[in-house]
């Protein structure tokens, strides 16, 4: 990305900033007197409903004239867009100048690592680190431990996968055998 491309991005940031910050703090009405309301914004739906008709003297209700800047919707605040990636061809179309990878939680620890080292391969950002640092750290320990010489990045991504492997669950016939026995 350019210089100007930055500035513009920064720029965009600072102005949701200041707009954030004329925004009210929309509440859930009657969450100030009754305790077992929480503050959470609830859109009121009521027939008489004071907030949802607007009235004088009633906290602001959610609506279009609040949105965000234009400029500025989709941004991390690290000023990447953020793209959602389940699996390590989707790394490769990214464009690391203006777009940041988020992994999937559903994505298990065989694909995050792969995700990974391609992310690494083509310096990437990667917003959601901590949870797929824990993958790195389990890498790590096997090459302290000796179990592990340092192979390529491939091989290093599938040996963690294959280390965890699902168990096999017992089936209820074979619990039932061992009840029997017991008895």
């Amino acid at each position: 990305m350019t210089e100007q491309g930055t500035t513009t991005t920064e720029k965009a940031l600072e102005l949701r900033e200041r707009v954030k910050k004329k925004k009210p703090k929309f509440v859930r009405q009657e969450s100030w007197r009754y305790r077992r309301l929480k503050e959470s914004w609830r859109r009121p739906r009521g027939l008489d409903n004071k907030m949802r008709r607007k009235i004088k003297g009633w906290p602001p209700t959610v609506s279009v004239g609040y949105r965000g800047p234009k400029v500025a919707r989709g941004l991390h605040p690290s000023g990447y867009k953020e793209v959602l990636v389940y699996n390590a061809e989707e790394v490769e179309k990214i464009d690391p100048k203006t777009q940041a990878v988020r992994i999937a939680h559903t994505v298990g620890k065989r694909k995050r690592a792969k995700i990974l080292v391609e992310a690494r391969k083509r310096k990437i950002t990667i917003l959601n680190l901590r949870e797929a640092k824990e993958v790195v750290e389990e890498k790590k320990e096997l090459i302290e431990e000796g179990k592990e010489e340092k192979p390529e990045e491939k091989e290093e991504a599938e040996e963690i996968a294959e280390k965890e492997k699902p168990k096999r669950k017992r089936t209820k016939t074979k619990k039932r055998k061992r009840r029997t026995e017991k008895q």
